[in-house]
């Protein structure tokens, strides 16, 4: 834990705000007519931007506010808390002393997004039951958290589950553009469906390969759970399928939730998780799925999973569950600041960045420390945001406006941003693209960059043609598996149509051995993602979170000055969605 010693030095990172503005060098870009998809760019040097931007975002812009964000004294930024106001307060601050004008409602920089806050009161132990044949019923008790977690679907007091049937679901996707049905119109209306982790990988034609698509995502399961009739749901976790392990499920679900207000949507009466070796004892006592009444094996489930011929498979046990919800209304903000464009038209369409300022608040205690800091994640990638507004700021305007919004409970399943989506300021076809930042790369320079989404749209060839003029290649998500477009904020922004740049230098770096990212990204995701530890270390090195940051500012530069929008590549899965002007 860090203490407070940046309480008295507010007002110096403040002043950051306050420094002269300086004129650079207006961005040239030549474009192809209006309603091209692609975005024609001048590949040759452009130096003399160059040297101004890196003179624009330095080290101090992006790290001064990711200490701030992430001391002690903002505890955690949990949404509707103390430490959230903090950060609201402090980023509304820092837009208005760069000259940005108020983005939100009613000449607002903030956009109340309603929260209701469950903290699910879990028992310690869940027990499943299973008839047996020819002896006396069986039960197995998982302990919570180690083996299993459940958080309430519904916003409600409390939950029953009485007596419910487990009924195996494969993946649990329906997908008529793959041919693809997991459920088969079984009923599986009031049981619980056991659903795997991720969408089948092995085949390239099917899915994406080994690209995780929506289909592959937690939250994708339990929707579609939903709409069948299911009460409960229950994925199986193994970190291969997750992209994390399962300290991540456990952490992330021990703390309270946050949801937008509740509609008329289908919901679950319970979510829930269970480690591999969980599932295993439940299918131990589950005759249904066996043949002669032996219990189904796991790894023949999932085989059988693997094909489009694949039906439910009922598991003959049966689970019991009741639970009371803490429930509470509350508010948090995102936070908007916009540099206006200069062009009549153009300045009536916007380049959108992106950065959550929420983590996950305090917490169950690791080694002594409660408060869930979240310095990398995501309080350096509102420091980047906040050091590339500066550079924006400090910059000729560009045609199109540039929005810069905060977001607030990303950590809660994107729910501020998605409510920026549902209340938009701009219309969603006037935002040319989300330039989204999840974390900086505190590492060092790298030779290359990873762009999350390469191939869904013309935004490809902006990023590369910058890419090439800092000397570094650029390749598609360097964890495809992952699912990592959908696990952060530009997936809002693609649910509405707009496309979106998302970046993560590496994984290779300068001066370093083969494997040494891979490494250093293994090393955070068990030792520091969503836990305490993830705190603010005076010894990271931020120039690659420079370069990265320039690239960005670049690349949203040259969106902002171009006639044309970036589009959808023909058959993404968003190119089907209406955006309307």
């Amino acid at each position: 834990m860090s203490g407070h010693p940046l309480v008295g030095s507010l007002l110096g990172l403040l002043a950051l705000a306050g420094c002269a503005r300086e004129e650079g060098p207006r961005v040239t870009v030549s474009s192809p007519p209006r309603g091209s998809a692609d975005l024609a760019l001048d590949a040759g040097p452009w130096p003399a931007a160059r040297q101004s931007l890196a003179h624009a975002i330095t080290p101090e812009s992006i790290a001064a506010p990711t200490r701030f964000l992430s001391d002690d004294l903002l505890e955690g930024r949990g949404p509707g808390a103390r430490g959230d106001a903090l950060a609201i307060a402090y980023i509304a601050t820092e837009l208005q002393g760069l000259g940005l004008t108020p983005g939100g409602p009613s000449g607002s920089y903030l956009q109340a997004v309603p929260l209701v806050r469950l903290k699910a009161n879990v028992p310690s132990t869940v027990t499943f039951t299973g008839a047996g044949r020819g002896r006396a019923t069986a039960q197995v008790t998982l302990n919570v958290p180690d083996d299993f977690v459940a958080m309430s679907g519904v916003q409600k007091p409390g939950i029953e589950i009485a007596g419910s049937e487990l009924v195996f679901v494969g993946y649990g996707i329906v997908a008529p553009e793959y041919q693809w049905d997991d459920y088969k119109d079984v009923d599986v209306r009031g049981k619980t469906v056991v659903v795997m982790n991720n969408d089948p990988e092995n085949d390239p034609q099917l899915f994406a390969g080994r690209t995780r698509l929506w289909y592959g995502r937690w939250d994708y399961k339990y929707l579609e759970a939903a709409r069948h009739g299911a009460v409960g749901a229950i994925i199986i976790h193994t970190t291969h399928s997750a992209g994390y392990p399962w300290q991540v499920v456990s952490t992330s679900n021990a703390h309270e939730k946050f949801e937008l207000p509740a509609g008329g949507e289908p919901r679950l009466l319970a979510k829930m998780w269970a480690t591999e070796d969980a599932t295993r004892k439940i299918l131990s006592l589950s005759t249904g799925g066996g043949a002669g009444g032996v219990s189904p094996n796991l790894d023949d489930l999932r085989a059988g999973a693997e094909t489009r011929a694949f039906r439910p498979k009922p598991l003959g046990s049966t689970l019991s569950l009741a639970f009371t919800t803490t429930m509470t209304s509350l508010s948090s903000s995102n936070v908007l600041g916009v540099l206006p464009g200069t062009d009549a038209e153009l300045a009536k369409e916007a380049v959108v960045f992106t950065a959550h300022h929420d983590h996950l608040g305090i917490g169950a205690a690791k080694n002594g420390d409660s408060i869930y800091n979240g310095a990398i994640d995501n309080a350096s990638g509102v420091g980047a945001l906040l050091a590339i507004a500066r550079a924006a700021s400090l910059s000729p305007r560009a045609r199109r406006s540039m929005l810069f919004i905060a977001v607030t409970a990303e950590e809660q399943g994107l729910l501020g941003s998605e409510y920026y989506c549902e209340h938009p300021t701009f219309a969603p076809g006037r935002i040319a693209a989300d330039v989204n930042i999840d974390g900086v790369n505190v590492d060092g320079r790298t030779t290359d960059v990873a762009f999350v989404g390469l191939g869904k749209s013309s935004l490809d060839d902006v990023v590369r043609t910058f890419a090439a003029r800092q000397g570094r290649t650029l390749h598609g998500d360097a964890y495809p598996d992952r699912g990592s477009f959908y696990r952060s904020d530009q997936f809002s922004f693609a649910k509405i149509g707009v496309p979106s740049i998302y970046i993560s230098g590496g994984p290779g770096f300068v001066g370093r051995p083969a494997g040494w990212g891979e490494e250093r990204v293994v090393d955070y995701e068990t030792s520091r993602y969503h836990q305490p530890s993830d705190e603010y270390d005076p010894r990271w090195d931020w120039s690659g979170a420079v370069e990265d940051a320039e690239l960005l500012l670049e690349s949203a530069l040259a969106i902002a000055n171009a006639d044309a929008l970036p589009a959808w590549r023909p058959g993404d899965e968003f190119a089907k969605v209406a955006r309307p002007r």
